[in-house]
């Protein structure tokens, strides 16, 4: 067998497989990139982004990332705004994306339902659809959207969502859906623990501290900040993400709130040990309603304890557990902060042992490897139904003969 059938470490590789993504691999370390580099030591992943329009030469950029783990984003002439035309060159630019790569046999893994509009064409061993939010809810979500999701359905061989309302919303759509919630790295965040230094546009911020990070959006709730930071003027809110989709002069300006913009995942829990207390600071509308978000199990291994306005994959399991406290509107939240600032250290070695517990059945490792299964038991389902069905198809042809 030749040696590029063989992933470095000597096993059998596995088909390719293709992601279409409408994240951006270097935007926020979240799922795709937990799910994507584990899935690159058993097999090669293409994550192919939107396209960007530029000035530039109208060309397909294919970096690799790590052994394995391709990012391929496609480069348009901004002048091309025929929906259409762009869907053509996309088209083609899949097409030589195999031819160049050798990609023969694979799977096809969506992010979004919007890239069927140029990838109709392929003919994947199986199709994979991580639905890890409801986008049609999202801000600026086309209008076709949920057509789109309807034909992937129809499409895909297996389902998995990044929650479990979302699970609940999907599962009659599909006959195999799965629900696969938020994990989490435990060792990369359990650093915050023991880390003591602070990083330089931190270490001047008062305390109390009030810490958020991630993705600054519709999703955000603005008018909660802003209440919350007038009623506890004493209070500093460290707010940590890059700001989209909304503009930034709406967001609340306080001298006790600090927009450090984004930091690298790396960085993370370092910026997590300065905080007192961790906070989710979601808007409850469309786009939050079936949201899991990745953070809470990370501030939790950070060992820092967490406020969340009434998010459903929040309030269960983590609320009913009492892992996180739940507030539903400012008045909640500054009780309750106000509450986790005074708690006595027993109380919290009881919580800290009961979050260790909580966390120790959970790892992005084993969400794979459920994955991964799934995957191949599907596949060799699907072979034994050809098979089957190419020996029925001869013996058809025989009686006939």
């Amino acid at each position: 067998m030749r040696a590029d059938n063989y992933t470095p470490t000597g096993r059998v590789r596995k088909p390719d497989l293709i992601v279409f993504s409408h994240l951006r691999w270097d935007f926020v370390y979240q799922r795709p990139q937990h799910l994507l580099k584990r899935c690159a030591r058993e097999r090669r992943v293409f994550f192919v982004e939107e396209p960007v329009f530029d000035n530039g030469s109208m060309r397909l950029e294919v970096n690799e990332r790590d052994t394995d783990l391709k990012i391929v984003v496609p480069h348009l002439p901004e002048g091309l705004q025929s929906a259409v035309a762009k869907t053509a060159v996309l088209h083609d630019m899949i097409q030589r994306l195999l031819v160049e790569n050798n990609i023969h046999q694979y799977l096809a893994w969506y992010y979004t339902p919007m890239a069927l509009d140029f990838t109709r064409h392929l003919k994947p061993l199986a199709v994979i659809y991580d639905c890890m939010d409801e986008l049609s809810g999202f801000k600026g979500a086309p209008q076709c959207l949920v057509q789109r999701e309807r034909e992937l359905f129809k499409l895909a061989d297996l389902v998995f969502t990044g929650g479990q309302s979302l699970y609940e919303a999907k599962r009659e759509q599909h006959r195999a859906v799965f629900a696969f919630p938020s994990s989490i790295d435990r060792e990369h965040f359990a650093q915050a623990r023991a880390t003591t230094v602070d990083p330089e546009d931190q270490a001047n911020i008062p305390h109390p501290r009030i810490g958020f990070f991630g993705v600054v959006d519709e999703r955000f709730d603005i008018e909660l900040l802003d209440e919350v930071s007038r009623r506890r003027p004493d209070w500093h809110f460290v707010i940590i993400g890059p700001v989209v989709k909304i503009d930034p002069a709406s967001l609340p300006q306080r001298e006790n709130i600090h927009y450090l913009g984004g930091k690298s995942y790396q960085d993370l829990p370092a910026y997590l040990a300065g905080w007192d207390v961790a906070s989710l600071l979601f808007a409850q509308n469309d786009a939050t309603r079936f949201i899991s978000p990745t953070k809470t199990p990370e501030y939790l291994a950070a060992g820092k304890p967490v406020v969340s306005t009434p998010i459903r994959d929040v309030v269960s399991p983590y609320g009913d557990m009492g892992l996180v406290r739940i507030a539903k509107d400012a008045t909640e939240f500054v009780n309750v902060v106000a509450e986790l600032l005074n708690s006595d250290v027993s109380r919290e070695s009881r919580w800290l042992k009961t979050v260790d517990g909580f966390l120790a059945t959970m790892s992005w490792d084993e969400t794979w490897a459920r994955m991964s299964r799934l995957i191949d038991d599907t596949l060799e389902s699907k072979t034994r139904r050809a098979l089957r069905a190419k020996a029925a198809h001869g013996e058809h042809r025989g009686v006939a003969a």
